[in-house]
């Protein structure tokens, strides 16, 4: 007869090892999808991961996610498709290909270099290296059970993928909803691109940062100058920065017109010359601090450099739009703007202006700020920018694009001249010879330099030595940051194409409150207040790997054509050909129609190829392709089409919904300003629908300190080592039951341990029992169901039919957390802590018959259900005890547990008053158990009686029920009920406010109610346990906006929990004392038994000295011990030769036990 395997011990790394090589081996993924043919279709998406990098222990977490729902939903009936992807184009590829070849984005392409590298060339570097740790990415999702179809991969770099992401680009261009623009915006001199808005603001991107500050001094022109500011001097404006490097760019000052302003008569703390300045009125406390202080006439005559406070004074006040039109000494004057420069240089007005930080009067460097570029453009006449012509006669920015100043901006003591506006471009070399330099020239203003001085320190001290600074301060603020090579962005007047968002955003939020999203916060805030302040997307890219845009234009720019397929292509280029702009095909061989991918591999649409294509124009001119690559956000964005070749291939997959939108997709928080939002965009723009319907939003993996994971830091976990050791069922358990998937995980492996020993090692345990007596028995379910089971048995079957129905309902609303810990509760608590052990009598004692069947299918069922419902999270081991306890009983056809469906709850079988009755018995037994804890009475110490007051019948009669249950498991010989007038008398109840439910609700009132709940009578009290809610001050007060305890009564032991109370009598007889010896000495014998290897069945017989201390004792219960151990006789010797040792209450004596 087949028998259950057994084990010597959990190897879960093993288990998960055999379980993976049976999955390949039967092909049990491919399989688990073929048997859903014709079911409804679950739709998922895979977030593509880039390869250029290697896995960490957060991409754990994010497939585990991913993939307990699309096992989930198998099991549920549907067919679910899971396609891999692969993403990649984009900056991340690009920088490491920099790196790996010690060159920068000026080699590229670029002849005179002496690191020329050609873009085709590179291009396939990057084809090269971005794939180059796709074993070991597919490694990781096969050691931790992500089924996703890894053998035909979406690629984004592939000319399919490419084509569909053109004809989607097609139809938002042909929506009118594709523009070019020369804007100021986001760019990353390091990476030589600008970004989007979405990009910027990446969590994370946005840093704390320390930057010199300078509240700069405009000198005005005394000629341009109202009356009111007439007859005082020199009058100078403040302006405040936290960007000194702009300045030299400065060509306007804007002001609120509606704000006060006012003149003050003071003196320069730097150079201590006499000052007027003018600055917004409610900012003047802010500017004058602790060195300034009002002062008269005498204070200004007497002051000198040595005073320790400079004296101020308030000398006139006027409105912002009283000074539109003055004019001002260019503050630093290295070049001046090469269009209509008579117009830069004054005092404008804009509506931006506050009075929250600075001076209420804002520098204003139109090539380098949004606002500024658009007040500057406003006024009349408009001021120009700071634009300057250079060696070929094109306007440029004083800042080339790698972020260093141009030559024009020369200063023989400070520098400057091609140097990086900031400190954060150079590295530790580049510093070190700066300073040098530094050292040498600014030696006659800092003796003794000791450390490079940043760009902006240099500016400051220029400013304080020529009295045009009237404060320079160390500031933190928050500056974005490059979320992609981590250094401070400059905002950048850059032309670029852009997708119409704003007309589309109002769609797009009315479209997101149709999504469902976890948790539903990120959903309304994060995202839905994200998609109300949307600006047009920045589409362009100024680098060589990715998708080319498909725009040809005129030189003249006044005819272009967007591209959206490789067929319109080809048949363009063919036009040109007959035209004579284009000497060949370059898809020469190319059939249109045929959608092998033998065709595709001829054609290529990246940007070393797409450049040397010049079409030609509905007028007969020659059209070159704007040199922008796309966005590579577009490129996963489109993945839901561009996966599937649509709408060349597999149309009425989306057409039909088939493939479209997802049902569920997951991937990190972060997302929602990446992959969550170019979905929804272009599922808006193109389709007018959603492209998710639920979406599972997942936090951070942070270290156990909450700490963010990081080499630097040292704090990183190694994913493959940790499945190694602990295996990938104990991991996921671990990851998706500590939080919920939204929630930062505070990542510590003791956490894996506890997850292993507890609930997998419970688990195991309970089925190493269950085969340990079943395999002597010989069952294997081949006897009919047992009909009449005892209580205990349709208790469990109760749990676990709530069980089912419960871990279904979270399931579908994409709760794992609940699943894991109400599978792991019933495991422990019902199942294990509860019934085997109150049912172990059963497996080992007595006949096979009903009573021990009804045990075996009992245990047998709840197993294999538990594994069924624990399936998604747990798939290895799970799968291994399914297949162990299918194997003898072969109730399943099904090979794998993944193949099987999803169990269904049997409302007959479930009794809620057996589970309210069971529920009780349990609380009370716990209760009884942490009075015996508190008071260190030992569990095996019977005790004579326990007292529980009653608050009504239903609870009397439950109570009742389980009464001989409750005495046993406690170790009691009485539980006697008492009403609640009796247990008025015997147990005093004291109350106070739960502070933590009620504050929140009461407010002002707390206090009023507080107060009046501490003062509640006895028979209030009992009143409000029994009816679960009382009114105090006009507010309705629960059971859990209190908390109410026990005073001990002499010689008892009193606990409450909620509407329960048990009061535990201490005092032990002798005659008690002598059985709790009686039940420690069996418990001894047993550990012998074990250690001794007996079997289940084996008689034994035990021997003793006569001086055993605890003989009298041993003698009076002879009988029980020996029932409970299988002992036939108990005998008293002199001595032994031959003896274990043992102990109770810490006294040794000697023992002797044999197997007859």
């Amino acid at each position: 007869m087949k028998k259950f395997s057994e084990y010597k011990n959990l190897n879960l790394t093993e288990t998960a090892k055999n379980v993976a090589e049976f999955w390949k081996e039967n092909e049990t993924f491919k399989k688990s999808v073929e048997i859903r043919e014709g079911q409804p279709e679950f739709v998922f998406y895979e977030g593509p991961p880039s390869a250029n990098g290697m896995p960490g222990i957060h991409h754990v977490m994010a497939r585990a996610i991913k993939d307990i729902f699309c096992r989930f939903q198998t099991q549920n009936g549907k067919q679910v498709f899971r396609k891999a992807g692969w993403d990649t184009h984009g900056l991340p590829v690009e920088l490491g290909v920099e790196k790996e070849l010690g060159i920068t984005k000026e080699d590229i392409g670029n002849k005179n270099s002496a690191n020329y590298i050609s873009i085709e060339d590179y291009n396939n570097k990057c084809r090269e290296v971005v794939m180059r740790y796709t074993d070991v990415w597919n490694d990781m999702t096969d050691k931790i059970g992500y089924w996703v179809d890894m053998e035909n991969p979406y690629v984004t770099y592939k000319p399919k993928y490419m084509e569909s992401v053109w004809w989607l680009l097609k139809q938002i261009y042909d929506k009118g909803l594709i523009y070019k623009g020369y804007t100021i915006q986001p760019y990353s001199p390091k990476a030589g691109t600008g970004l989007s808005s979405h990009e910027v603001n990446q969590p994370g991107a946005y840093r704390d940062v320390t930057d010199t500050t300078v509240v700069a001094q405009f000198k005005t022109l005394p000629e341009t100058l109202p009356s009111f500011l007439q007859g005082f001097g020199d009058v100078h404006f403040l302006a405040w920065t936290t960007t000194p490097w702009t300045l030299p760019s400065n060509t306007a000052l804007t002001v609120g017109p509606k704000i006060d302003y006012v003149l003050v008569k003071t003196f320069n703390q730097y150079t201590f010359e006499p000052i007027n300045i003018v600055l917004a009125k409610p900012l003047v406390g802010k500017q004058f601090g602790k060195k300034f202080a009002e002062g008269t006439e005498e204070d200004f005559n007497n002051y000198t450099s040595e005073n320790k406070t400079i004296p101020y004074k308030i000398l006139a006040e006027f409105k912002g739009a009283d000074l539109v039109g003055i004019k001002y000494e260019q503050l630093l004057d290295y070049a001046t703007p090469y269009q209509n420069p008579e117009n830069a240089f004054r005092v404008i007005a804009g509506d931006f202006v506050t009075t929250e930080d600075g001076t209420g009067i804002v520098h204003t460097a139109p090539t380098f700020g949004a606002d500024d570029a658009k007040v500057a453009k406003e006024a009349s006449p408009e001021v120009p920018p700071m634009l300057v012509l250079d060696d070929n006669g094109n306007p440029v920015p004083l800042v080339d694009l790698q972020g260093r100043f141009l030559s024009v901006i020369n200063d023989e003591t400070y520098g400057f001249a091609n140097e990086y506006v900031k400190a954060e471009y150079l590295n530790d070399e580049e510093k070190a010879t700066e300073f040098n330099i530094q050292k040498e020239n600014l030696k006659s203003i800092i003796a003794d330099l000791k450390a490079y001085l940043s760009v902006d320190e240099r500016i400051a001290l220029k400013l304080r030595k020529e009295n045009k600074a009237f404060k320079v301060e160390k500031y933190v603020h928050s500056y974005p940051h490059s979320w992609r090579t981590d250094e401070p962005l400059l905002y950048y007047p850059l032309d670029s194409w852009f997708i119409k968002v704003t007309d589309v955003k109002d769609r797009m939020f009315d479209l997101n409150e149709t999504i469902n999203w976890k948790p539903k916060s990120t959903g309304e805030g994060r995202f839905g207040n994200w998609l109300k302040n949307a600006n047009d997307w920045n589409l362009s890219r100024s680098r060589y790997w990715g998708i080319p845009l498909p725009i040809w234009r005129t030189e003249d720019k006044k005819e272009e054509v967007l591209i959206g397929s490789v067929e319109e292509l080809y048949n363009e280029i063919e036009k040109s050909i007959e035209a004579g702009f284009q000497k060949e095909n370059p898809f020469k061989g190319f059939e249109i129609g045929n959608m092998s991918e033998e065709n595709y591999e001829k054609v290529d649409l990246h940007k070393n190829i797409v450049d040397q294509i010049t079409l030609v124009s509905a007028s007969g001119k020659p059209m070159n392709r704007e040199s922008d690559l796309i966005d590579v956000w577009f490129d996963s964005g489109a993945m839901p089409y561009a996966q599937l070749h649509y709408p060349f291939e597999n149309k009425e997959q989306v057409d039909s919904n088939k493939a479209f939108p997802a049902d569920f997709i997951a991937e990190g928080v972060d997302q929602t300003r990446g992959w969550f939002y170019t979905l929804h965009t272009i599922a808006t723009t193109v389709f007018d629908s959603v492209a998710y319907k639920n979406v599972v939003s997942n936090g951070l993996v942070l270290d156990k300190n909450g700490q963010k994971m990081s080499k630097r830091l040292g704090n990183a976990v190694d994913p493959f080592t940790t499945l190694e050791k602990y295996g990938p069922d104990a991991t996921r358990w671990y990851m998706i039951s500590n939080a919920n998937p939204w929630e930062n995980l505070k990542f510590d492996i003791e956490g894996i341990e506890e997850v292993r020993r507890k609930f997998f090692g419970t688990l195991y345990n309970t089925y190493s029992f269950f085969t340990l007596y079943a395999n002597v028995d010989g069952f294997n379910y081949s006897e009919k169901e047992v009909e009449n089971r005892p209580e205990i048995d349709r208790w469990i079957l109760s749990e676990l039919n709530l069980l089912i129905k419960e871990v279904k309902a979270f399931y579908e609303d994409y709760e794992p957390t609940r699943v894991a810990r109400a599978i792991s509760t019933f495991v422990n608590d019902n199942l294990s802590n509860w019934y085997v052990r109150l049912c172990r009598r059963r497996f080992w004692k007595g006949d096979y018959s009903d009573d021990k069947i009804s045990a075996y299918q009992t245990l047998y069922t709840c197993l294999e259900t538990v594994a069924k419902l624990s399936a998604p999270i747990a798939p290895f081991f799970m799968d291994q005890l399914y297949q162990d306890l299918n194997a003898v009983t072969g109730k399943d056809t099904n090979e794998s547990i993944h193949l099987t469906d999803f169990p269904v709850a049997d409302e007959s079988l479930i009794d809620q008053d057996l589970v309210e009755k069971t529920h009780l018995a349990q609380q009370i037994t716990s209760m009884v158990f942490s009075l015996r804890k508190k008071e260190n009475v030992k569990v095996r110490q019977p005790l004579q009686k326990v007292l529980i007051p009653v608050l009504d019948k239903k609870t009397e009669e439950q109570i009742l029920a389980v009464s001989e249950l409750i005495k046993q498991e406690v170790n009691v010989k009485e539980l006697q009920l008492i009403n609640a007038e009796e247990a008025s008398h015997l147990i005093v109840k004291q109350i106070k406010p739960n502070f933590k439910t009620l504050g929140a609700r009461l407010g002002k009132d707390m206090k009023t109610v507080a107060g009046a709940i501490s003062n509640f009578t006895a028979e209030q009290i009992a009143e409000l346990e029994k009816a679960g809610k009382a009114e105090v001050s006009g507010y309705e007060i629960t059971i859990e906006d209190v908390e109410i305890s026990t005073k001990d009564i002499p010689g008892w032991t009193v606990a409450s929990e909620g509407k329960t109370t048990v009061a535990l009598d201490l005092h032990i007889t002798e005659e008690l004392k002598s059985e709790g010896i009686a039940r420690e000495f069996i418990n001894r014998i047993q550990n012998l038994r074990k250690e001794n290897n007996f079997d289940l069945t084996d008689k034994i017989e035990i021997k003793l000295e006569d001086e055993t201390p605890f003989k009298k004792e041993i003698i009076n219960n002879e009988a029980h011990i020996s029932e409970e151990v299988l002992c036939n006789k108990i005998e008293f010797v002199n001595s032994l030769p031959n003896f274990n040792e043992i102990d109770i209450d810490e006294v040794n004596f000697k023992v002797n036990i044999n197997k007859l």
